[in-house]
Parts: structure tokens; sequence; C-alpha cells
């Protein structure tokens, strides 16, 4: 059996949006990336709850820019948190 590197990835702030179900966290994912915004989607951190699991994470200074696509493209949300991810 092989054994990764070890190495983890080093903790940032992240702006991190949290989603009641799959299909929002899946439609904001394609939203960022059809409009070229950076961030993943990632399980959600131990330090918050979220009904579907899955969470979109990104740089702190988009913080504006995602709450203007939630809003117009009307994703409901279950919140939009700054953590380290």
């Amino acid at each position: 059996m092989r054994r990764g590197s070890g190495l983890m990835r080093k903790k940032e702030l992240k702006i991190v949006v949290t989603f009641h179900t799959t299909a929002d966290a899946m439609a904001m994912e394609r939203i960022c990336k059809e409009k070229g915004i950076s961030g993943r989607l990632i399980p959600v951190p131990r330090i918050l709850s979220a009904g579907c699991g899955l969470a979109w994470a990104a740089p702190p200074e988009d913080k504006e820019l995602i709450e203007k696509i939630l809003a117009e493209r009307e994703i409901n949300r279950a919140g939009v948190n700054e953590c380290m991810v």
C-alpha cells in the first residue's frame, strides 16, 4: 500500500459558503466556474454545520462578489462565514 507524501495543505483564511442542499452547492460551483471566480467545493469544516455537507471556499477578497452572485442567482445558502480551511 502506498502512502501519501504526508504534506498537508496550509490552512488559509477563506470565505466559506454553506448550503442546505447539494443542488445549491453545485449551482454555486457551476456559476463561479462560468464567471472565472476562484474557489472550490469542500466538505463543510467541523466548526460549521450545514445540511448537505458541502461548502464553497473562496478567497476573502471575493466576499462581496460571492454575496452578489448568491443574491442575483437566488442560491439558498445556510451561511457565509470566514474561517481557516
